[in-house]
């Protein structure tokens, strides 16, 4: 599932730069918002509205008729309206009649031909502060997705020639050092060559906790350092990085379009033209069966109609009700790769999830000492002397245990192929191994340790049985929480698939409290498992992993969930949602997530063809006026606007 690359160098903020949408809309926003020549025009026009409405009232001024009010009013007029008719004619230049501005140039220049100037003025003053609030709504849902741009570095100071020179980032090569300050962000991928360092990976996990990385671990870029000059040494290149690729992806995500919002784009442009048809028929139909028939009045219905009609609560609300969601995700340190997928997520029914870097940190753990015969700061005395040899995962695990241990010297070590170490320590005998190695030295081992299925490392010393250790995987912190907050979610299966040995994953799901589990699984039958489970009817399946092993299921289920997606580059490529920050309790929370984005939306479509279906009826019947007409389209927009807007404030917790 390859991406098309993005030049971040070439992206600029969302107020730099043209949103438009198919509907015709166009949310370019040159100046800032909050700057006040954005609303001058609408303030404008506004007190030339209020002033002409006051004289028109009062009668105070006799000459404020014929030619004189036209002008006036024209004048109000021209602020809001001209940037409308202008957009309207462009989109006919290219083919595209029936857009919302047609429909509003229209609908006012024939209030204005029948002689309703304030009415004709109102409606496209109102549309004009309404496209106003709607920019600053999608600037407000894009704020949490614009955050992501700004993590971007914008410098490098890399060591070159006995000097640190500061470079652009996409010029640095892998193996180069470089150099990061206090508040600066990591430019590249690498690791600390410092012995410690203090990052601030908000903006790129959606957690305010600092996190301390020790030398020789990984650091991301777009991390900010809190504490010291450190040096990192480059492991990507700048295109390869984690944030360039997460960039990359958000970029993207509002390409690929949910199934509701493509329907009622498609609706909208076959809506719209008809509307136009009918709005046509409505003032020249009449004529044949009325007896008193009034062209002005048929034509003023019409133009009611025509304001009505303006789709632009479906087509803008709605796009940004997904984009909200998408913005309030990237929030909580989940990023969808597009809208669509939220959508997906509110489907799912069975979640399938991998063990070891899923629900485990994937890292050995001392979890049992079992001393006999031994105080067990002695007892592990032997074993870490023995342990100091070998370079194997469990033996760091067993390192990692505090005990003063520089009195206990370990020669003549050899390894028993497959079985352990044999050796000497201060003069006795040791064994450290499997349960093979202890049988054939003769040394009988307790039948307790018959039922243990995690990994075992087992200690004689001087020929007698010493005691034995277990090593394992750690459950994360949250795992429990997260099968709680699954089911609490809704979902009826929860299931475990693992390539660890089956006693293992047997023994882990039974902590957890999964419906079932399966070990010993490859990564082809990891998938025909999935694919079984696809198979049933009415079963949505989201597939959570974390390794290159998971690739496959990640990209034929439903929805591939990766965890961690910071460090993994396959989970980055293949998955549709990315759970930034580790955690499986996450996975509830983005379940949450589609499920208020999709009630909103439907919300807001509801709320939409409603309103306007009752004032269609009226405006047609002669029984609303523009005011009405003013409120189906612009009110219901603006209602729909500030419902979408509520994502942002939402807590899912």
């Amino acid at each position: 599932m390859k991406k098309k690359k993005v030049n971040l160098r070439d992206l600029k903020p969302d107020s730099e730069t043209k949103h438009g949408h198919d509907d015709g809309h166009n949310h370019s926003n040159p100046e800032k918002l909050g700057d006040f020549r954005t609303y001058l025009p609408a303030f404008f026009s506004f007190v030339m509205l209020i002033i002409g409405i006051a004289v028109d009232f009062f009668d105070a001024f006799p000459y404020f008729k014929g030619w004189v009010r036209i002008v006036w009013y024209t004048v109000a007029y021209l602020p809001v309206g001209f940037p409308v008719i202008k957009e309207g004619w462009n989109s006919i230049l290219k083919g595209d009649f029936f857009t919302e501005f047609l429909l509003m140039s229209i609908a006012t220049i024939g209030a204005f031909a029948i002689g309703e100037y304030p009415e004709g003025v109102a409606v496209m003053l109102f549309y004009a502060v309404g496209e106003l609030f709607q920019n600053a709504a999608v600037n407000r849902a894009k704020s949490n997705i614009k955050a992501l741009l700004d993590v971007s570095p914008n410098e490098a100071l890399v060591y070159r020639n006995n000097d640190y020179v500061s470079v652009n980032p996409e010029t640095v090569e892998i193996g180069e050092k470089v150099q990061v300050r206090v508040g600066e962000k990591i430019p590249l991928d690498g690791v600390l060559l410092s012995e410690k360092g203090s990052f601030n990976t908000a903006a790129l996990t959606g957690e305010s906790k600092p996190d301390t990385i020790s030398k020789d671990e990984k650091v991301f870029a777009g991390s900010i350092n809190l504490d010291g000059v450190i040096e990192i040494e480059t492991t990507k290149e700048f295109k390869d990085s984690s944030i360039a690729r997460i960039l990359d992806m958000v970029q993207n995500a509002t390409a690929r379009k949910s199934k509701t919002e493509l329907f009622i784009r498609k609706f909208a442009r076959i809506y719209t033209p008809i509307v136009v048809f009918l709005a046509i028929g409505l003032t020249f139909l009449p004529y044949l069966f009325v007896k008193e028939y009034v062209f002005s009045d048929w034509l003023y219905r019409a133009l009611i109609f025509l304001v009505i009609s303006c789709p632009c609560a479906l087509v803008i609300s709605i796009p940004l009700g997904y984009f909200g969601g998408l913005g309030a995700a990237s929030k909580n340190g989940i990023l969808f790769k597009g809208a669509s997928f939220l959508d997906e997520m509110t489907k799912v029914t069975t979640v399938v999830m991998d063990k070891t870097g899923t629900v485990t940190k994937g890292v050995f753990k001392i979890k049992v000492i079992k001393a006999i015969g031994w105080d067990e700061p002695e007892f592990m005395k032997y074993l870490m002397a023995m342990e100091e040899q070998s370079t194997h995962p469990i033996a760091k695990a067993i390192m990692e245990y505090k005990a003063d241990g520089e009195d206990f010297q370990a020669t003549d070590v050899n390894e028993v192929a497959g079985k352990g170490l044999m050796g000497t320590v201060n003069g006795k005998t040791v064994l450290v191994g499997n349960k093979a190695l202890m049988t054939s030295n003769n040394i009988e081992v307790p039948s307790e340790t018959d039922n243990i299925v995690e990994s075992i490392v087992m200690v004689s010393i001087e020929s007698k049985f010493a005691g034995y250790i277990i090593i394992a995987d750690e459950l994360k912190e949250d795992a429990h929480e997260a099968i709680k907050q699954i089911r609490e979610s809704g979902i009826s299966k929860i299931i475990m698939l693992s390539g660890d040995k089956d006693s293992i994953t047997q023994q882990v799901a039974k902590e957890m409290g999964v419906d079932w589990a399966k070990g010993g699984l490859l990564p082809e039958d990891k998938l025909l498992e999935v694919e079984k489970l696809m198979a049933e009817t009415d079963n949505k399946v989201a597939f959570i992993g974390d390794g290159i092993n998971d690739a496959p299921v990640l990209a034929a289920s439903d929805v591939g969930i990766a965890m961690g997606g910071l460090g993994s580059d396959v989970a980055i490529e293949t998955a549709d949602v990315i759970i930034q920050t580790d955690q499986p309790s996450k996975i509830a929370r983005a379940i949450k997530i589609g499920r208020s984005t999709r009630r909103i939306v439907w919300q807001n479509i509801g709320l939409a063809f409603g309103v306007k279906a009752v004032v269609l009826v009226l405006g047609a019947g002669g029984l609303a006026t523009m005011w009405e007409a003013v409120f189906a389209d612009v009110g219901v927009a603006l209602l729909a606007i500030l419902n979408a807007v509520r994502l942002q404030k939402m807590k899912w917790d």
